[in-house]
Parts: C-alpha cells; sequence; structure tokens
C-alpha cells in the first residue's frame, strides 16, 4: 500500500479502467525494501508538508480551473523552508504557518528538512531520486553567514557569489538546473532584475521503472474524453495484475508501484470527470487519509494513457492566499537575517515541473526559485529599465538647440 509518509504528490490525473478481463494471471507482488523508521520530528514535518501540498494544490487548481496542472509541493517546501532561515518577526510566522510547520521550532524544522533529504535519496535503490539545493547572490551584496551557514549544513546548498550583471549570470544559474534535473528543465530564469539580490533554488529529479511494467504492445490508441465533452485520441497503456485499490461512489483510485515499492504513483479518478475540480478541493487530510488506509488489494485491468507534460506558474498570488501575504509585500516583509538593512522581499516564486508517463515507468523534475530582491536601490544608487516605449532628444548644450526629438514605440534593427 501507498505510504502516506512519503511527501512526494507525483500527479493528480485521469484514468481509465477497462472492464473486459484478460486471460492473465495477477502479477507477483515483490515486498518493500524495509526503511528506518522516522524520527519524532520528521514525522511532523512529513505531515506539515502533507497539508501544505493538498492547499497548494487546490490554490494552484482555483487560479487555473481548466489547465492540466503538476506541481512539486516538496519542491516548494524545500525552497521555502531554506528561505524561512532568513525570516524574522511577522514574516517568519506566516512563512511557518503557510507551511503548515504547527509548533515546530526553527532549529527542528532544519534537522527534519536534513535527515529527511537523506532518507529519501536512499530509499529505494531501484529507483533515480535527487534532491539539489543551491543560493546565488549578487556578488556585491551582504549576506548573514549564519544564514549561508545554516542552509550549507542543513538542506547542503551549494551558495556562490554572482555577478547579476553579468551576461552569463542567467546561463551560470539556468545550467545548475539543467544539470540537477537531468536536462528536463533546461532553465527557470530569462533575466535576473536589476534589484534581484538572490535566488534560493531547489531542484528534484525522479526516474523509477513500474514494478509491474505495462507491455509496449499492449498499447492502444484510444479515446480520452475531457470534461467539456470533447475527445482526443491518446496511447492507453494497460495492464492487468494485482493493486492496491479503493472504490466508492465518488471515486476510484489505484497505486501503482516504482521499483522496491517504497515509491509510487496513486491516481484518483472521480466517477464523474465534470466534478473532478469540487473532489479535488475536498481532498483534505482526513479525506486522502481515509482513502490510503482504506485501499486493499485486488486483481484488475487498468488503462493509463502515455503522456509528457511540462508546467511552470509563479506562485506569488497562490501562496499569498495560503497566508504568506507578507513576505512579498516590500513594506512589510522582514528578511533581516538575510541582511540586517531590512530592504528585502520575496519578488518571485517560480516553479517549473516535467513528468512523462510511459511503459517503462515514470521520469520528473521539478525546480523551484524563490528570488529575494531590495525593496528599492539603495542609497546613491537608481534603477531605470528602459522597457517600455521612450521619449528621447539629440541636443547642443551650448546653443540649447534641439537637433532630434523623437519616440520610440518598439525598438527595431533592419
Amino acid at each position: 500500500m501507498f505510504s502516506n509518509t512519503i511527501p512526494f504528490v507525483l500527479l493528480v490525473c485521469m484514468l481509465s479502467l477497462g472492464s473486459c478481463s484478460k486471460d492473465l494471471s495477477p502479477l507477483n507482488k515483490n515486498s518493500k525494501i524495509p526503511v528506518r523508521p522516522l524520527a519524532k520530528a520528521e514525522k511532523q514535518l512529513v505531515e506539515s508538508d502533507k497539508k501544505f501540498g493538498l492547499e497548494l494544490f487546490k490554490n494552484v487548481l482555483a487560479v487555473q480551473p481548466d489547465s492540466s496542472i503538476f506541481i512539486s509541493p516538496l519542491s516548494v517546501s524545500m525552497a521555502l523552508g531554506m528561505t524561512l532561515n532568513g525570516a524574522a518577526n511577522q514574516t517568519y510566522d506566516d512563512m511557518k504557518q503557510t507551511l503548515q510547520f504547527g509548533e515546530l521550532s526553527n532549529h527542528e524544522i532544519n534537522e527534519a528538512y536534513q535527515s529527511l533529504i537523506d532518507l529519501l535519496m536512499n530509499l529505494d535503490d531501484e529507483v533515480i531520486f535527487r534532491i539539489a539545493n543551491s543560493i546565488w547572490y549578487r556578488q556585491e551584496f551582504h549576506v548573514e553567514q549564519a544564514f549561508i551557514d545554516t542552509n550549507e549544513y542543513y538542506f547542503d546548498a551549494e551558495t556562490a557569489a554572482l555577478n547579476f550583471g553579468s551576461p552569463s549570470a542567467v546561463d551560470i544559474i539556468n545550467d545548475w538546473v539543467k544539470d540537477k534535473t537531468n536536462g528536463k528543465i533546461d532553465k527557470v530564469l530569462d533575466n535576473i532584475p536589476a534589484l534581484a539580490v538572490m535566488y534560493l533554488i531547489n531542484a528534484i529529479y525522479f526516474k523509477g521503472t513500474w514494478q509491474y511494467k505495462f507491455k509496449k504492445d499492449d498499447t492502444r490508441t484510444k479515446p480520452f474524453y475531457a470534461a467539456d465533452g470533447s475527445t482526443a485520441d491518446c496511447q492507453m497503456m494497460s495492464i492487468h495484475g494485482e493493486f492496491d485499490y479503493y472504490e466508492d461512489d465518488q471515486v476510484q483510485i489505484v497505486d501503482l508501484p516504482y521499483g522496491s515499492g517504497n515509491f509510487s504513483m496513486t491516481v484518483f479518478l472521480p466517477k464523474n470527470s465534470a466534478e473532478l475540480n469540487s473532489f479535488a478541493a475536498d481532498l483534505d487530510e482526513t479525506n486522502w487519509d481515509m482513502y490510503l488506509s482504506s485501499m486493499t488489494s485486488r486483481e484488475g485491468d487498468i488503462e493509463l494513457p502515455k503522456f509528457k507534460f511540462e508546467y511552470k506558474l509563479t506562485m506569488n498570488t497562490v501562496l499569498s492566499a495560503m497566508g504568506m501575504g507578507s513576505a512579498f509585500d516590500e513594506f512589510a516583509a522582514d528578511f533581516t537575517r538575510i541582511n540586517q538593512a531590512g530592504d528585502l522581499f520575496i519578488s518571485r516564486v517560480l516553479h517549473k515541473t516535467f513528468i512523462q508517463v510511459d511503459e517503462k515507468g515514470t521520469e520528473a523534475a521539478a525546480v523551484t526559485a524563490v528570488e529575494i530582491s531590495f525593496t528599492s536601490a539603495p542609497d546613491g544608487e537608481f534603477n531605470m529599465q528602459i522597457n517600455r516605449p521612450f521619449i528621447y532628444v539629440i541636443r547642443d548644450h551650448h546653443s540649447e538647440a534641439v537637433l532630434f526629438m523623437g519616440k520610440m514605440a518598439k525598438p527595431e534593427w533592419n
């Protein structure tokens, strides 16, 4: 059965169950490889991540109700967990509450992340699962050493001062992202704004082969029925076997294990596709635990579409709605544990994901980048980005004659 102690939510996707039985014997199920029990703080962190993940998914769904979405709550949580080490006062409290950390102290949160990273990366020898963290900051920007030391120690974060004004700075950060996601996400930044001073980045890479593989010869072109009534052809994989399964009058749920069974994809299929959003909105911690604990091993036929999907979202609005609006507020944000000047705020939380599901298994990657910026240019400096229509004048300072005057609506170069 899927272990609800693993805070890695891969996907809530559409699944179709075939009704025609096949003359195949059930697959022989392998037992999971035993792993060490979770420490108390780890259990609390996992419960926090589960609550945060469900709330995050529902809030993203509310923002994009008609779109396919794919997020990694663990990646977002970890990037914000590093950022939390720089927050203070109300901003710290708001972020901690949004991340559902309850009564855990800052030290307990860091320790739990540290041991959980080690646990997840060594959970299953037959599954590739990597977690990488990094902090990049403007080379002339002073960062409190305690902030750097804490994130290097507990999150194993790579830290580097970088010339943000250099044309190569974006490429350096994007190359790190590409490397840590095995090339599945090639960039997270298009540019570095003039007031940006720091990026805290988490990258996750997952590659798991199905414990019970789908045979390519059984894949057929079949229709997929969208909620609006339209149909589209898809490559539908099929398998017969024994899986952990649950069904009631609202939903069918099946667990598809990877490797030795310590990772899995759990698929929720509402009986009425038009009610998918309302089902997701009602999927809270209580329902989640009830569904997973009610699953039992049953024999049956499964059809699952092959798909490859990329997704991105700037999460400022979503996270603000979840309670950490002060962190995005230029006047209320307090990140004095990063820099004591007190003029920093989170300007963007960028999230990008990739997933590919086929007969062999699943490959997935996620990147979350928290961008920290000055609220305004430091004293003695200014910021002028001429990135919109402007007027320009060529003049003679001696006679004060205006030689040329123009308006640039859109720069051209012929």
